[in-house]
């Protein structure tokens, strides 16, 4: 396996979000209290207990719009947390889910045609793996297998 790392939202636009900061529909996020369950923060890529206030947004993982740069909603916590730091392993909440979708990107930001699937979350190392070693591909998306839901960027390490 590869040296990959598993890159969370950055911590300023996560600190733009929870100021109320608009979105990427240009709306101000929702605020809403975490029942628990599958509630993943995209910015310390763990789990929003029950009982926590979080953020409900429309974000779009890329620099700039285009018609790949796909657009959908997130989980935030609504307080501040700490930015995901340990970014060369597999983030724990992807450990206790059934499926993820990865998909490869080129340094266009393009969908690199024949890299996205659907793997057991156990896999994603050596999916990650293989899907970057295409020549084409500069980064990966972990989404949700069942929503397509963004969670988080895989990149090979420097």
């Amino acid at each position: 396996m590869t040296d990959k790392r598993y890159i969370a939202l950055s911590t300023e636009v996560a600190r733009h979000y929870q100021a109320g900061g608009a979105d990427a529909n240009g709306q101000i996020p929702e605020r809403k209290t975490s029942a628990g369950g599958s509630m993943p923060c995209r910015h310390c890529l763990s789990d929003i207990a029950a009982g926590e206030d979080y953020l409900v947004l429309a974000h779009r993982p890329f620099t700039a719009a285009q018609p790949y740069a796909e657009l959908g909603p997130i989980f935030l916590h609504a307080k501040r947390c700490a930015r995901y730091a340990l970014e060369d392993r597999v983030p724990e909440m992807f450990r206790g889910w059934d499926r993820l979708m990865l998909r490869g990107y080129g340094a266009d930001d393009r969908i690199v045609y024949g890299t996205g699937t659907v793997v057991a979350a156990a896999e994603i190392e050596t999916a990650a793996d293989e899907i970057l070693a295409h020549p084409e591909v500069r980064y990966v998306h972990a989404r949700s297998a069942k929503n397509n839901c963004y969670q988080c960027r895989i990149e090979q390490a420097d």
